[in-house]
């Protein structure tokens, strides 16, 4: 065990974690960061629509958050959390892959989630290039391509309408999806969308660049982008130990993917645990993320500002009762 404890321990270096250590940091809070140096974005050329930062590349927004911790006092130690209990004489203990635990008064998770990628050979070793899943992350990088869509839920016709506003060569490969409505047919074709039908076999590329989509009864499909839909599943096993569970995302009824509950500023079921960032909002891009992060640390720090005028409180008058005694 550390002797140090920390006013709080933020698990994740990420966006929300950096912007909620930052946000302590500049409080005068004593911070350490654990991150296990594996970012979600990692495979993307840039970071988009964030605002003053716009197109730099994921590690380098990475760098810069760091340092600006650093500045006012944070640190950081490399690893991955493989579990966190409550403490017995109060606060958290957060136990590190290889057995060294530390010490906090309160936490912020903040480990983001992974893609769990459709089966598509292929598929993976493009992801977060040719193969994008969000249209305003990555749409004017892949502007004016051939664009597929791979059906594998619900949206999927959603998604390509979404995407004809960056191409007007844009393809829906029904793979293992479901059937279009009627209306959704309709739709799809006053926008110049073909629907292709069959399941998606694989990946054809050149140089490591898609060039087409090879169906499993058919010909390729020439094709610059596809588009896919991961499953989003928050990285929180390790809060078992704290009595907090994923629950279901939900988006218009079906299942996208898990998060961990909390109120609007993060903070959970569990008194002294915040959450921020994919774990909590699967749907966040990284600047939604940095400033849930961030509102997230002006939570806690304000958490720590009552618990710290209770015990000034009662300090005050137990010396008043001595001083009458």
């Amino acid at each position: 065990m550390d002797g140090t404890m920390w006013d709080v321990v933020v698990i994740g270096g990420g966006p929300a974690g950096l912007g909620g250590a930052l946000a302590l940091t500049r409080a005068r809070r004593s911070v350490l960061v654990v991150d296990s140096g594996e970012p979600r974005n990692a495979p993307a050329e840039g970071v988009h629509v964030y605002l003053g930062r716009e197109g730099l590349a994921p590690g380098e927004l990475l760098s810069a958050g760091r340092e600006e911790v650093r500045g006012y006092g944070g640190e950081f130690t490399d690893g991955v959390v493989a579990a966190a209990a409550p403490a017995e004489d109060g606060g958290f203990t957060v136990e590190l892959a290889g057995g060294r635990r530390l010490r906090a008064a309160r936490l912020l998770v903040t480990t983001g989630l992974v893609d769990e990628l459709p089966d598509v050979p292929g598929l993976a070793g493009l992801w977060g290039g040719d193969v994008p899943h969000c249209p305003y992350c990555h749409g004017w990088e892949l502007r004016d391509r051939a664009i597929g869509v791979l059906s594998t839920g619900p949206f999927a016709a959603h998604q390509a309408l979404l995407w004809r506003q960056w191409s007007a060569d844009v393809t829906l490969f029904l793979h293992r999806g479901p059937e279009p409505s009627e209306e959704e047919y309709e739709q799809l074709a006053a926008r110049g969308i073909a629907v292709v039908d069959g399941e998606v076999a694989g990946l054809e590329t050149s140089d490591g660049r898609l060039t087409g989509v090879r169906l499993a009864a058919g010909p390729t499909v020439a094709c610059r982008a596809l588009v896919a839909a991961p499953f989003l599943a928050a990285r929180a096993g390790f809060l078992a130990g704290l009595g907090l569970a994923t629950v279901e995302q939900e988006m218009a009824g079906h299942v996208v993917g898990t998060r961990i509950d909390a109120d609007p500023a993060g903070a959970t079921a569990v008194p002294g645990v915040w959450v921020a960032g994919n774990v909590n909002d699967p749907m966040a891009q990284v600047i939604g993320a940095a400033a849930a992060g961030v509102k997230a640390g002006a939570g806690i720090n304000a958490d720590l500002i009552a618990e710290e005028t209770r015990e000034a409180v009662r300090a005050r008058r137990a010396l008043a009762g001595q001083a009458t005694a």
